[in-house]
């Protein structure tokens, strides 16, 4: 061998060497173990879903949170692990943080929780912002609101910044949350379900000024919809063989057959001919803005 180096023999009393990939500490494989750990905890709990979630992580008031909580004969350990782990699980990755319709004093008070809870806090609403921000209790039509709404995001009062603030801490939203819509939309996120236009197309004709037409287009992308550059021809053999469903309209409606929606200004004094056959209606602005806002698909008067 080169240098008359002798070749080092392992000792039988001498450990092995843990291989790169393998975690110090409890032996090889420790952070899998421990992780295998966990998902079995959580897979013995009959009552979560998927996300460790329990029927009391989604009651409203304190009374049904009560109920929920009573004991039972065949209460397991593995059951009551999972409330302890939820809050956790719900708090895993970064909060991003942005207002819609605040005063520069509400604004100011936002950008002071940011730096507290080490979160990031926008200017204009993207694809990372998990808290949109209030200034009250209602829904608003904005922009930033309504892409809230449809991306599944927290959707709070402004009562919870205050909160935050107080006890200096991230303060649980459930409290705080814009009730109907907003909590429909995040509940149907965290269930994996389709969005509110999935399988629904949308033509825009005519002029938009209350609600800008970039903005409705915007709308449709944002809640799993498709935009239309054609105006669709209801006596089109193509257009009403279209086998596509819309999953949120209601399973006892006729709307359920609709796919395809022709949108109008209905505060515009220009009325486009009714359209209603098949698979393509005619539908108003107000509308598609009220299905969003309410994240149903609304009915539509005949």
């Amino acid at each position: 061998m080169p240098g008359n180096r002798q070749p080092r023999v392992r000792s039988g009393n001498e450990p092995r060497r843990a291989s790169a990939m393998e975690p110090e500490g409890r032996g090889a494989w420790a952070h899998s173990r421990a992780a295998l750990d966990r998902l079995e905890k959580l897979l013995c709990c009959s009552r979560c879903n998927i996300f460790g979630l329990r029927p009391v992580d989604y009651a409203d008031g304190e009374n049904m949170k009560s109920l929920l909580l009573l004991p039972e004969e065949n209460e397991s350990s593995s059951t009551r692990h999972c409330s302890v782990t939820n809050t956790g699980q719900r708090r895993d990755g970064p909060l991003v943080l942005i207002g819609s319709g605040l005063s520069s004093e509400q604004q100011k008070m936002l950008s002071e929780l940011a730096v507290i809870l080490k979160a990031k806090k926008c200017a204009e609403f993207d694809s990372t912002v998990t808290h949109v921000i209030l200034p009250g209790d209602t829904v608003q039509s904005t922009l930033k609101c309504m892409l809230g709404i449809l991306n599944g995001c927290w959707i709070l009062k402004f009562e919870w910044v205050k909160a935050c603030l107080q006890r200096k801490t991230c303060e649980q939203e459930e409290k705080y949350e814009i009730p109907e819509g907003p909590q429909r939309s995040r509940l149907n996120k965290e269930q994996l379900l389709p969005k509110l236009f999935d399988g629904c197309y949308f033509y825009f004709g005519g002029t938009f000024k209350h609600h800008p037409k970039d903005n409705l287009v915007k709308l449709v992308t944002a809640a799993g919809g498709q935009v239309l550059s054609r105006k669709p021809k209801p006596d089109s053999d193509v257009t009403q063989t279209i086998n596509t469903v819309a999953y949120h309209a209601k399973a006892d409606s006729d709307q359920r057959f609709c796919t395809q929606y022709i949108i109008y200004e209905d505060l515009s004094s220009h009325r486009p001919e009714r359209v209603r056959q098949g698979k393509v209606w005619m539908a108003p602005s107000s509308w598609f803005i009220n299905c969003v806002m309410s994240f149903e698909l609304l009915p539509l008067d005949s």
